[in-house]
């Protein structure tokens, strides 16, 4: 039984020579906070003590997500060739050459002892046909331009573990979110898109990847494509995190710049409700999709401006929430305890 009146208030993650915090993930029964930086995954005990590392990555590890039910941290893994693709190649000192490629994570945080432990030796990924598609495909627009990248999608970020919505079944399945890149000029990239996934199936195709050899061993495609109609936001859902407590999917991401929306830091979908069908507004041809429904917040969204580079439920309404910063060439973040009080995010 976790007490959360004594969680600590603030946890620091130490200084980190690598890309700044995208996510993290907390294991309250054993103590440890994971951090992904970027090209590292990071692991802490609840006060901030160093545990280990895992390096190597020449990609963005995103979004994270810790599953109870087999002790694994999940997140979302790119590789692409876009300006963020070249920025961490240059950060990493050039000299590396990638496709452009789509993976969910899968790491055996068990093994993370030490510091600077290979990814090879605690991660296996699964390859995501369905975004390295939407990625590297065109779309045509109602106005008669052909345009890259299918619905904006400029890879994933946002990596969530929870129920599928409006089902009571209690399975758990992993749902990872695209990003989108920022366009005011073409109407078919406001939905957020979110992937269903079965944990066991990409658990089933995962493979150890070699960067000089990468691998497309994944599941053919998503259990399911649902969409969430936002407005256009800055590279999609930044982070995504399922509450058992509010039983809601967050959505935190950078604010959007189309005038007509309003573009808060935070959206959040009901889990209680099923996907309706409905034509996509925007989308050319026509399209029908399976379209989620936000909570009571609607598309004014929640006014709280963190959560974009990691935000974790951990029970009874409870969160970790990164407050990331940096100090010359190293990055950190402080993680600090929040409570949700009439569905406000408040310091706990």
């Amino acid at each position: 039984m976790v007490n959360y009146e004594a969680l600590p208030k603030n946890i620091y993650s130490g200084e980190y020579a690598a890309g700044h915090c995208q996510g993290i993930a907390v294991d309250t029964e054993k103590g440890y906070v994971y951090y992904s930086f970027t090209t590292m995954l990071v692991k802490t005990d609840l006060l901030g003590n160093f545990i280990g590392s895992a390096v190597g990555l020449c990609g963005h590890l995103g979004c994270i997500s810790f599953n109870k039910a087999d002790g694994k941290v999940y997140g979302s893994l790119e590789y692409k060739n876009d300006g963020i693709g070249k920025g961490i190649i240059h950060m990493l000192g050039g000299g590396i050459v990638i496709p452009n490629a789509f993976y969910i994570a899968i790491f055996d945080v068990d093994q993370i002892d030490r510091a600077d432990i290979p990814s090879e030796e605690v991660l296996k990924c699964a390859f995501l046909k369905e975004v390295t598609d939407d990625y590297e495909n065109e779309a045509a627009l109602a106005d008669g331009r052909t345009v890259k990248h299918v619905l904006g999608c400029s890879g994933i970020d946002g990596c969530a573990i929870g129920p599928d919505f409006g089902a009571d079944d209690g399975v758990y399945h992993l749902f990872v979110s695209y990003g989108v890149y920022l366009d005011q000029s073409r109407d078919d990239n406001d939905y957020q898109v979110i992937l269903k996934y079965d944990l066991g199936e990409l658990n089933r195709t995962a493979e150890v990847l070699r960067q000089n050899d990468m691998h497309q061993s994944g599941p053919a495609a998503p259990e399911a494509k649902y969409y969430v109609y936002t407005g256009n936001t800055n590279y999609g859902v930044q982070n995504l995190e399922y509450d058992a407590f509010s039983n809601k999917y967050y959505m935190a991401v950078y604010r959007g710049n189309k005038p007509q929306f309003r573009n808060p830091p935070m959206f959040a979908v009901d889990a209680g409700i099923a996907p309706v069908k409905e034509v996509l507004k925007g989308v050319y041809p026509e399209t029908v999709g399976d379209v989620l429904t936000l909570d009571a917040h609607g598309m004014d969204g929640i006014g709280f401006g963190y959560g974009s580079t990691g935000i974790a439920s951990i029970g009874k309404g409870y969160f970790y929430v990164s407050h990331e910063g940096h100090r010359e060439k190293m990055q950190y973040t402080n993680v600090k305890l929040y409570k949700l009080v009439n569905g406000e995010f408040e310091l706990a």
